[in-house]
């Protein structure tokens, strides 16, 4: 693809996100199919149906600016899927896993906090206002589950994972 103007960049970098919120809308099942506590879970499915809404709010975005939203493979979210699904398989005991997930989780997040960032920015220098406004909600939706998975593993899964069996 040839980026020939911050416009051109805007609309590759929305393609990107939205690929990247697909591959998750695949993977939050997987993982919380693997997660054991409940609060995990829960914290899981709410992201699920938030990133649905992102998908959407991306193809609504993508349909005011006339950009075709698909056609771009986010290999960034693919590198840290696949991570996630190496440690789902792997011969882990439920507390560490528990805390692996999580950790694969907050990368996603800090992927699309930067994606997400970097796009309303061009968005803004571009004066698509409107564009903007809506890529900032989703940025602070994806900030606050970044948080909400931070709290969860400092206050409970990091805690049991560092009392589980220590294996040698």
């Amino acid at each position: 693809m040839k980026i020939n103007s911050l416009e051109n960049l805007l609309g590759d970098e929305l393609r990107d996100l939205y690929s990247a919120e697909n591959q998750m809308i695949k993977s939050l099942p997987k993982m919380a199919e693997v997660a054991a506590s409940e609060d995990l879970n829960a914290t899981l499915d709410h992201h699920l149906k938030q990133t649905r809404n992102h998908a959407r709010r991306l193809e609504e975005i993508c349909n005011d600016l006339n950009i075709k939203p698909k056609g771009r493979k986010c290999i960034g979210m693919q590198g840290i899927i696949e991570e996630g699904e190496e440690l789902a398989t792997a011969d882990a005991e439920p507390e560490p896993l528990e805390a692996a997930l999580i950790g694969i989780a907050q990368r996603t997040e800090h992927y699309e906090i930067a994606a997400y960032g970097t796009a309303r920015a061009h968005a803004r220098q571009l004066g698509f206002m409107k564009v903007a406004d809506v890529l900032g909600q989703t940025l602070e939706e994806e900030k606050q589950a970044d948080r909400r998975l931070t709290v969860l593993a400092e206050n409970k899964v990091n805690v049991q994972a560092s009392m589980s069996k220590i294996g040698v």
